[in-house]
């Protein structure tokens, strides 16, 4: 703030005259002292207004950085409590996938184990019907081997029947 400048007139002040020049004067009239005075006391005034606007929105920036830090922490502790809901269920998640990485890793050799087997059951299917083909084909030759040896033992017992009886 200004000192006051209730001097007497010998002081030099800085003095706007009408051309808009300035120049020093040695002396105020009473009546520019009263100026001074009025101008000095409507600084002032303002001065006080300007610091009483200037507490009133520090005021109300505090009052928002207070609301500000309460929103900061209620908004944390939601985080939190969202970061505790989630947990659990991310470790649940992490058992139970690690479970079935686990679980692919044994079912892959086991799937070739499978593969292999099936390869052999098939293999050996086709083994075992082609034998039980070759098992009827003989089967069929030796039906027809007993036939033809019963048709032909028929035959030279027949013969030999006739031969008996011719000798008779």
């Amino acid at each position: 703030m200004m000192p006051k400048m209730e001097q007497p007139q010998q002081q030099n002040q800085l003095v706007v005259q009408n051309s808009g020049s300035l120049s020093f004067s040695s002396q105020m009239s009473k009546e520019d002292e009263e100026m001074s005075r009025s101008a000095l006391s409507a600084f002032r005034a303002k001065e006080e207004e300007i610091e009483k606007k200037k507490l009133e929105v520090k005021e109300k920036v505090q009052a928002q950085l207070g609301r500000v830090e309460e929103e900061t922490k209620r908004l944390a502790m939601i985080r939190e409590e969202l970061e505790a809901l989630a947990d659990p269920m991310r470790k649940e998640v992490a058992v139970v996938r690690k479970k079935i990485d686990t679980v692919n890793k044994e079912l892959k050799p086991l799937g070739h184990t499978v593969q292999k087997k099936e390869r052999e059951y098939k293999e050996a299917q086709e083994a075992f019907s082609e034998k039980n083909k070759e098992k009827e084909q003989l089967i069929t030759k030796l039906m027809e081997l007993v036939r033809e040896s019963e048709r032909l033992r028929l035959k030279k017992l027949e013969e030999l029947s006739k031969n008996i009886d011719s000798m008779h």
